[in-house]
This record gives C-alpha cells, sequence and structure tokens, in this order.
C-alpha cells in the first residue's frame, strides 16, 4: 500500500499505540522516520529505538515514554504543514510550541531538526509538525 504523506502515518501510529498504552510500536523504515524518531528521543519524547534493516525493507520499533503512573509523555502531535497545503516559514517566525514545553519540527536545507536549532542556525524551512 502506498502512503502519500509518510509524517501523518508515522504520527498517527504513535498517536494510536500511545491511546491503546503500548509499550513500543513498529513503523516502516526510511530516512525521514527514522530522523524524526532520533529528534524525539533526543527531546525527551520517546525511550529509544531500535532500526532493523532486512534485505529490501526495514522497520523501526519505537519504545515510547510514560511516567509514573502510566500517562504518556506525549501529550499530542499535530501535523501542521500537509501535502496538499505545504507550510514553510522564516527562521524569525518559528515560535514555541505550548511556552517552550514542545516542539516543532522543521525541515530545512540543511536537514530535519527541531525549530530551536533552525532558529539559532538563522535557517527556515517547511514546518513538519509539533509535539507537546
Amino acid at each position: 500500500m502506498a502512503l502519500s504523506d509518510l509524517v501523518a502515518d508515522f504520527l498517527t501510529r504513535i498517536r494510536n499505540a500511545l491511546d491503546a498504552q503500548h509499550r513500543f510500536l513498529d513503523v516502516d523504515w526510511s530516512k525521514m522516520k527514522e530522523r524524526l524518531a532520533e529528534i524525539l528521543k533526543e527531546e525527551g519524547f520517546i525511550e529509544t529505538f531500535l532500526v532493523r534493516k532486512e534485505e529490501s525493507r526495514g522497520t523501526i520499533r519505537i519504545f515510547l515514554k510514560y511516567a509514573e503512573n502510566r500517562e504518556s509523555v506525549i501529550q499530542g502531535l499535530k501535523r501542521i504543514s500537509k501535502p496538499g497545503r505545504r507550510r514553510y516559514v522564516n527562521y524569525k517566525n518559528i515560535r514555541p510550541v505550548f511556552g517552550g514545553m514542545g516542539i516543532v519540527i522543521v525541515s530545512t536545507s540543511q536537514g530535519v531538526m527541531v525549530g530551536r536549532e533552525a532558529r539559532d542556525k538563522k535557517i527556515g524551512g517547511e514546518i513538519l509538525c509539533s509535539v507537546w
């Protein structure tokens, strides 16, 4: 099955796994999904992830992070730029999410990175999603 929006599928799978309180989830591998998982791990939204590459395909196993009372660390995920309507911003217009408690993920000419990093490097790009 061909998907037109890999990022939205990635976020929806995480959202569904969190609603069902799963310990981990598997998604198909792509460079974009692997980079998104790296960012979520660096920012403390997931515990870790493992990449398994087989002959022609690969998978990413993402281990979700929960608080003591089994409440998810991720409170929300939102896809901002969509295939039908892309959202590009200048570095000056990259704003914090939830007063700095969340992150915005931006695809720039220098790779996919967190919004504050793009703002520090003074490069804009396409806002992929926000996580809080």
